[in-house]
């Protein structure tokens, strides 16, 4: 049996996040290669004021989740495979081996201040609930117009899935989905349009920047956001991590390709729980966990006996 460590996304954030974490020299650490890099402290990016900035969030869900990793990795845990949600993506390459730290720290702060600079208010993404992802696509096309569009952004599950797009273009076909079957449909916690062709130009931006940044071929296989694949080549990593955010995330097909492959235990890294439920729900006789939930000890004795078994 083998191991997985997911990275979460946009919309775990959490205010004092960073201050919460686990007081170990592999954190502080952690925190003062961030701080470097943005010229100031990481830690007073966490509350509530900074993180309704798209910039804030990234950042410090890059960080919480590779302080998360290192301390697994300091237990003598780790993983068999990472996958990143969205902007976990990069926390799951420093860990995969394949981008250093201070790049990740770096990049993720461009990505976001071009999401954010694209579209600085107006924007967002929701969440659709109990509808398959072949009828919340016919009802996108059949009752959203080019003048006023919504997009499909990320699979999650079977009947869980997200769209971007403008404010009230999402409000108006929320209310087209629960008349037409689902069970609930909201707005998220993302203040940009991600996932979608609204973002192409920042993915331009992004490609240019990362052909800049040296990449190294995995030392853990990576699951790709956008193609589902695992990708054991640098530059597959480069691409996926430039273009993810301008195409869906096919998350459940990343889960279901590395259940197939032999996973077992899925290990969701701080602030995050979301990705531990999704797990769970889509596959019984897998188990899934989360640092925020479970503790960082128990994670550790769990990796190690999956490891021996």
């Amino acid at each position: 049996m083998t191991t997985a460590f997911l990275f979460p996304g946009q919309g775990s954030q959490q205010p004092h996040m960073l201050r919460h974490l686990p007081d170990h020299p592999i954190v502080t650490e952690t925190l003062a290669e961030a701080s470097e890099q943005l010229n100031e402290s990481v830690i007073f990016w966490d509350t509530e004021l900074k993180l309704r900035s798209t910039i804030a969030v990234q950042v410090c869900l890059l960080v919480s989740g590779v302080a998360s990793a290192r301390l697994l990795k300091e237990e003598k845990a780790v993983p068999d495979y990472v996958a990143g949600h969205s902007v976990g993506a990069f926390g799951a390459a420093v860990v995969a081996g394949s981008l250093d730290f201070k790049d990740a720290v770096r990049l993720v702060r461009k990505r976001g201040e071009w999401m954010e600079k694209a579209f600085p208010a107006g924007y967002g993404m929701g969440v659709v609930v109990g509808l398959s992802e072949r009828k919340l696509t016919k009802l996108i096309k059949g009752h959203v117009s080019d003048e006023n569009p919504v997009y499909l952004a990320n699979i999650n599950c079977p009947r869980q899935m997200t769209i971007a797009g403008a404010i009230p273009d999402l409000r108006n076909f929320m209310e087209t989905a629960l008349a037409n079957g689902a069970q609930k449909a909201e707005l998220l916690d993302v203040s940009v349009p991600s996932h979608c062709p609204l973002l192409h130009d920042v993915s331009l931006r992004l490609e240019a920047e990362l052909n800049d940044i040296s990449f190294r071929d995995p030392t853990i296989p990576y699951t790709g956001n956008q193609t589902a694949r695992v990708l054991k080549k640098g530059k597959a990593i480069k691409k996926d991590l430039a273009w993810n955010v301008s195409h869906s995330v096919r998350w459940h097909e990343s889960m279901t390709l590395l259940y197939e492959l032999g996973t077992r235990l899925f290990v969701e890294m701080l602030p995050g729980n979301v990705l531990k439920g999704l797990v769970n729900n889509a596959f019984p006789t897998a188990r899934a966990l989360s640092i925020s939930d479970n503790g960082i000890n128990t994670a550790a004795i769990l990796v190690d006996r999956t490891r021996t078994n």
